[in-house]
């Protein structure tokens, strides 16, 4: 879906991405990770042809970026940042049409695509559509920056800290919708974010950035259980266990082991089940489908369950 080799850009003696190579493959959710001035912004800008690159190619669906015109490439990528960029002239229908105008897409496909990409991201149609951005809170715009960048249905999403702005409870609650979201559309998602947790919760791979340059890249459970070096380690200072345990549903990890006792909610993670362990001294938790024990949590979680 999108190939990057060899690329490097350079900003006068600073070099923002040093001879990189990635493949992104389709379908895929990769996070991009790394600490500040790492490459991650410059990353996404070179994979839009936002800014251009000093050496190396850049493939998207097959196709070399530089025999694209700018424009028209951007009309097949979805992009959001975490300034969330509305227009604020515009209604909430106006923001959402914008790809799809230029499209030239037929006024009523339009209106129905923006009621549909609304009640995708939970928001009213009716209550929402005629809204200026200044009548939003920061996680309704936020959501409607999600539903403008996938309103014309483009295979391939780029996301530069999308949720940074947003308060906790909402930042939680659009990732988890953002996630579910991603997996019903199958898009193609490449997602900058410097949040560890936000990282492992929403990626398939997470890639490690440091100095422009690939540390590691891998599934969130390798990176935290088996990282590739000192800096991927000190990165993550031990944590991630709590979040990878986020990310598996306990009802897959269920034994054919009644107990007679109120079992979790069919939804719970192992993380809800080590809570409900830890709460009440249980080394057994009665499922829906059976039960789960403190041995199952250990062999997902590995020895590192024990500094928690």
């Amino acid at each position: 879906m999108i190939k990057i080799s060899n690329v490097t850009k350079k900003y006068g003696d600073f070099t923002a991405v040093k001879d990189l190579s990635l493949t992104v493959n389709k379908a895929e959710f990769l996070v991009i990770l790394g600490p500040s001035g790492c490459g991650k912004s410059t990353l996404l800008r070179l994979i839009n042809k936002m800014i251009a690159r000093d050496s190396g190619e850049i493939e998207v669906n097959g196709e070399d970026i530089d025999d694209l015109k700018g424009e028209e490439l951007r009309k097949t990528i979805g992009y959001v940042i975490q300034s969330i960029g509305l227009f604020p002239h515009m209604d909430v229908k106006k923001n959402i049409a914008t790809v799809p105008h230029l499209l030239k897409w037929k006024n009523d496909k339009i209106s129905k695509r923006v009621d549909e990409m609304l009640a995708l991201v939970g928001l009213e149609p009716e209550k929402y559509r005629d809204k200026k951005p200044s009548e939003l809170s920061g996680g309704e715009a936020q959501r409607i920056g999600v539903a403008r960048a996938i309103a014309s249905d483009p295979d391939i999403l780029l996301m530069d800290e999308p949720f940074g702005a947003v308060d906790p409870i909402n930042r939680l609650r659009l990732q988890k919708e953002f996630r579910k979201i991603q997996k019903e559309l199958k898009k193609t998602v490449v997602f900058v974010t410097h949040d560890i947790d936000e990282a492992l919760l929403l990626s398939d791979r997470i890639c490690i950035l440091n100095q422009g340059e690939i540390v590691q890249i891998d599934t969130p459970e390798r990176i935290v259980l088996d990282p590739k070096n000192e800096f991927v380690k000190d990165f993550f200072k031990g944590e991630g266990i709590l979040t990878i345990l986020s990310r598996k549903p306990a009802i897959d990890y269920a034994e054919a082991v009644l107990l007679e006792e109120e079992p979790l909610d069919e939804n719970a993670t192992l993380r809800d089940v080590l809570t409900e362990m830890l709460t009440t001294g249980k080394d057994r938790v009665a499922l829906i489908n059976g039960s789960i024990s403190w041995d199952s949590i250990l062999k997902v979680a590995g020895s590192d369950i024990n500094e928690v």
